[in-house]
């Protein structure tokens, strides 16, 4: 019956839908020009400008502006799209490469890298800020080694499977909304006098909408990285240390998986951090270990696509049943 055939369909569609999506960023890495996610980074830049004041209330409704306002945009091309396979295949797929960035992220960690084996440590602190947010002026050899390890490890979550995970649970408003939030955490999210009490509710929704992604890296990355049993070791033992609910079992489980320490004292917009060590009693960071790094997150990124792919089967044989009866 048609009926039967519908969700393993569905899923098998945004498998190739986000297949595609995925091959455009590993061929040709972020769109150069015309970026929607700068545009929508300029659109919540005025809207911060209008909206802003020094109190939850005001980034809330900031929040909601900014997320409600891409959400609505992407469910509405989707709708304009519906009655045609073609065209819908082609903005699923087209939603995918714009939102994820595993090639951007492999690049820059690589070009961060290169520096350092060429012992150019000014060069790779100058490149650093294109990867991650932090001071980079103070850091040595391996404390830059370090910061692109776990910048990689986060990001493989941020940048690629929790998009996946949104698009395999909500297609391109999942894909849409999921890249808004993350983008609106990294503008106000962090915590500087202007964006604490602002910033909220963005870095709240992150946490939240970033959760599935995060838990699915993880397991993911212990699974892949050649170390099952040290890798799970770490996680259990040292995730729940992070100040960051996500960050925290995504970088544990790189650590494990690469047998390497991460984690510890590091520096954001002036202000100096120490964090919990991840994987005490493994080696520092080497240069060599940034190329491990970004091979183990392209391993995840399209094991995360299996599971996306196979977990939305799953759920509509479910909800197949749940309508039609027992499968004959």
């Amino acid at each position: 019956m048609p009926a039967r055939g519908r969700p393993v369909e569905g899923a098998f569609a945004f498998g190739a839908a986000a297949g595609l999506g995925l091959l455009a960023d590993a061929v040709l890495g972020d769109p150069r020009r015309g970026h929607p996610v700068a545009a929508f980074g300029r659109a919540a830049g005025a809207a911060e400008r209008l909206l802003w004041r020094d109190d939850r209330a005001s980034g809330a409704l900031f929040t909601a502006v900014c997320v409600g306002g891409a959400v609505t945009a992407a469910a509405l091309a989707d709708r304009t799209v519906r009655g045609s396979r073609r065209a819908s295949l082609a903005l699923a797929a087209a939603a995918t490469w714009t939102v994820v960035g595993g090639t951007s992220l492999g690049r820059e960690a690589r070009l961060v890298g290169a520096r350092l084996t060429a012992g150019d440590v000014p060069g790779a602190r100058a490149r650093l800020p294109h990867l991650c947010g932090r001071d980079p002026e103070a850091l040595d050899e391996g404390h830059l080694a370090r910061a692109v390890v776990e910048s990689v490890a986060e990001n493989t979550s941020d940048a690629v499977v929790g998009a996946l995970v949104w698009g395999a649970l909500a297609g391109v408003p999942g894909l849409v909304g999921f890249r808004a939030v993350n983008t609106l955490d990294a503008m106000v999210g962090h915590r500087s006098p202007r964006h604490l009490r602002f910033g909220w509710a963005s870095a709240r929704l992150d946490d939240a909408v970033g959760a599935p992604g995060a838990r699915l890296t993880a397991a993911l990355a212990v699974l892949a990285g050649g170390a099952p049993r040290r890798s799970l070791g770490v996680v259990r033992r040292d995730a729940h240390r992070h100040p960051s609910p996500n960050a925290g079992p995504v970088e544990a489980s790189f650590a494990g998986a690469l047998g390497v320490r991460l984690g510890g004292t590091l520096a954001y917009g002036g202000r100096v951090e120490h964090r919990p060590v991840l994987g005490a009693g493994q080696r520092p960071v080497e240069v060599a270990d940034i190329d491990r790094a970004v091979r183990l997150s392209r391993r995840v990124t399209w094991l995360a696509l299996a599971a996306c792919v196979a977990g939305r089967a799953a759920w509509g044989s479910i909800q197949g049943r749940r309508r039609g009866g027992a499968v004959c």
